[in-house]
């Protein structure tokens, strides 16, 4: 596994592997670390890659931050990295990012994976909260409003039979910028709806949920799935939002399958 590498631009990424390029987005508020299983499980069949969006982890915190900003950010580290097509990969508000960059660099795509993400819009509870959070952040930072979070990250049964994967994310989420953190939520807030988006998809696609993810329920899975022609979806027991980090071999194992179809396709 590469060392982690800053990009003059400042986009920051890990890489392991070699062959076919996966590209994997994190949600918020996580950084690459988030991907760590899924860099050391998929290295042997594809050459895996792992950002840190704007604003989060090691990469620049600079505005104006937009999900259709941070779709840009991917492709420019495409184009450094000499990638012209990848399978592209997001989790939660990585998914919002893997909507953008299809509607705006579809030929970029050899394949897509929504993990744990919606298409939807946020509806006016879930604006009031982001909204809330932001206040959170400004006023008090990270170390306040990380904790606030970890029930929605990860699933009941995880931080029971599991506290270290809570630690694990509670620490990740604690440690960024709270100038990242206060971007992403006003780009989430003003995100388009993604679920026209849905039926224009005609690349290989996994769809992934933990079956316990009560922030992108099993039910918003179902609606991309019944949306997206010839999609695949796989529902992850015992896993919460964060299904690759509950559950990583049962993840892992779903997506080497897909990717394994791509490449002997």
């Amino acid at each position: 596994m590469s060392e982690i590498a800053e990009r003059p631009f400042g986009l920051a990424h890990e890489e392991a592997g070699e062959g076919v390029p996966v590209i994997l987005i994190h949600g918020f508020p996580h950084d690459h670390t988030l991907w760590t299983a899924q860099l050391t499980a998929l290295e042997g069949h594809c050459r895996v890659i792992a950002p840190d969006l704007r604003g989060f982890g090691a990469s620049v915190a600079t505005p104006p931050y937009t999900i259709d900003r941070y779709a840009d950010d991917i492709v420019a580290l495409m184009d450094r990295l000499l990638i012209e097509r990848a399978v592209i990969g997001g989790l939660s508000m990585g998914g919002y990012v893997a909507f953008s960059m299809w509607r705006r660099h579809r030929a970029r795509f050899r394949g897509l994976m929504l993990v744990d993400t919606k298409s939807g819009a946020d509806g006016d509870e879930v604006k009031k909260r982001r909204m809330q959070q932001i206040e959170i952040a400004q006023r008090e930072g990270m170390a306040v409003l990380a904790p606030r979070l970890i029930d929605t990250a990860v699933s009941a049964r995880t931080r029971e039979r599991h506290p270290d994967v809570a630690e694990r994310v509670l620490a990740m989420m604690t440690r960024q910028p709270v100038d990242g953190v206060v971007g992403a939520l006003q780009a989430m807030l003003r995100r388009a709806d993604s679920t026209p988006t849905l039926k224009t998809i005609d690349v290989p696609t996994l769809i992934i949920v933990g079956q316990e993810d009560v922030a992108t329920p099993v039910d918003e899975a179902r609606k991309m799935h019944d949306a997206i022609a010839g999609s695949t979806l796989e529902i992850i027991e015992g896993a919460g939002h964060l299904s690759n980090l509950e559950r990583p071999a049962a993840v892992n194992h779903v997506m080497s399958e897909f990717i394994g179809r791509l490449i002997y396709a």
